[in-house]
């Protein structure tokens, strides 16, 4: 007799394994089905955004830009360090050792809130009258119903076609969070977040870094004139960074990886490197669910076609995450796990993907949320815009961190806050004050009436918000 469940997630990462901790709070009986494997084999709950993107990526940051302080930015303060050396593969344990402590961390929390965890590939069997039977293939195999299917698959790298990844030369962010000793010249193709990530790692670390990008432009998401700010920042650092190039014939050998391409003037060029990380998207993961057993509709990106609740096209599944339309960000999908799970238990889920704030975790760091300037011309919006250099800022000169700005767009009529853009110091932080006054549909009076502590980076949010009404006072 197989198991019977309230609901059943299908992936443990961070869209998963929140569906399944909420609605275990909201009192379904509930399991989750994840089949990664830690270096021993055992689970290794979390997905992605554990095991080889958000955390392991932002550890490995933060230990290059502590050596990075260290070798260029100690002495202003007075501090003279000697005989400066970096023990990468102490580095890369220390990573591992951040990753363990995710992983664990989740397993806990599915004891604490009696979540059933099953360790192996989850794929669809069949609906049944009790809702739909999944396999669970791990060390043994086993079948379990759920009366509701929550998919959150999540994505997999992109490789260049032709060009498939080995992990060793040819890398996906797996494989670039597993490099065990600096390169002495590393290629990036993509000049995406993974790329500009991984990049500064480890040119930090005095590793020659190349970044080629097909687009004419950096960040073409982001706001223009943050997205230029970033880019004379990373120019000054020694990332080089080639736009719209476009790529050709890429060979490997036991040297090292050839890039044959033509820059955006129409030179024939070649790149020659240790190591090359394609970082060039994601697609959704589907491989192996099995949903042509169940008739799962798939859209032409093979994502899993949702609403905008997340309900599938079969009664009783739902999808979440990067395996659905929508940002490929490890908070969205959170955000949607929760909704499924409070829209399972009668309640009214919801997610607002106006205010999902973005970041990018380089040195300025790149945060925003809502829309950029060039959306609302093109929109047709009349707005008006304020900045406010951290240059302006007394706790950004006392860090020593006084590159790039904030700036906040408003209604020209109603003043109400359409999106704020942030290149600097602690720009991750600092986005929360703004996606919280987004939600509540603040104004950028609101923002300039309300006091911030003095001194502190989010006066700078608050003389953008002066700025609107050109009426900063400290810039």
């Amino acid at each position: 007799m197989s198991k019977q469940f309230d609901v059943i997630v299908i992936g443990g990462g961070p869209g998963g394994y929140i569906a399944a901790i909420r609605a275990a709070q909201l009192g379904q009986n509930v399991a989750c089905v994840d089949e990664w494997k830690n270096s021993q084999g055992g689970p290794a709950l979390g997905g992605t955004c554990t095991n080889v993107g958000c955390i392991p990526s932002k550890a490995l940051l933060q230990s290059s830009e502590h050596y990075e302080q260290a070798s260029h930015h100690f002495s202003d303060h007075g501090i003279t360090v000697k005989g400066l050396s970096m023990d990468v593969a102490k580095m890369v344990a220390r990573k591992d050792t951040v990753v363990k402590q995710n992983n664990d961390g989740i397993q806990y929390l599915f004891k604490k809130n009696k979540v059933s965890f099953f360790h192996g590939r989850g794929s669809f069997v069949k609906a049944s009258a009790d809702g739909y039977e999944i396999k669970v293939a791990g060390a043994t195999e086993e079948t379990i119903v759920g009366r509701h299917i929550i998919v959150a698959t999540g994505s997999n790298a992109r490789a260049l076609p032709g060009t498939p990844f080995d992990e060793e030369l040819i890398l996906s962010n797996d494989g670039a969070l597993r490099i065990n000793a600096a390169p002495k010249k590393l290629g990036l193709i993509g000049a995406g977040v993974i790329g500009l990530e991984m990049g500064s790692v480890w040119r930090r670390l005095g590793t020659d870094v190349t970044i080629l990008e097909g687009l004419p432009t950096l960040l073409g998401v982001v706001d223009d004139q943050i997205a230029k700010e970033a880019k004379k920042a990373f120019d000054k650092q020694g990332l080089k960074i080639e736009l719209g190039v476009n790529v050709g014939e890429i060979k490997t050998s036991k040297k090292g990886v050839t890039v044959a391409y033509t820059s955006a003037k129409g030179e024939a060029k070649t790149l020659e490197v240790d190591k090359l990380i394609v970082s060039i998207g994601r697609s959704p993961n589907t491989i192996g669910l099995n949903v042509e057993a169940v008739g799962l509709k798939l859209n032409e990106r093979g994502a899993i076609e949702v609403d905008a609740d997340c309900k599938t096209n079969l009664p009783g599944v739902w999808a979440v995450g990067d395996v659905v339309r929508g940002p490929m960000l490890a908070h969205k999908a959170e955000e949607e796990g929760v909704a499924v799970a409070e829209r399972i238990a009668g309640q009214h889920g919801h997610v607002n993907f106006q205010t999902i704030p973005w970041v990018i975790y380089t040195s300025p760091e790149i945060a925003w949320v809502g829309r950029t300037e060039q959306q609302l011309k093109a929109d047709g919006v009349a707005y008006k815009a304020g900045t406010f250099p951290f240059l302006a800022n007394g706790r950004a000169r006392a860090l020593g961190d006084t590159t790039g700005m904030v700036k906040m767009l408003a209604d020209a009529t109603t003043d109400e806050i359409l999106g704020v853009h942030i290149v600097g110091p602690m720009a991750s932080e600092l986005i929360a004050e703004c996606v919280m006054a987004m939600e509540f549909r603040a104004s950028s009076e609101d923002i300039a009436r309300i006091c911030h502590a003095h001194p502190s980076l989010s006066e700078s949010t608050k003389e953008a918000a002066l700025a609107v009404d050109k009426r900063t006072l400290n810039f």
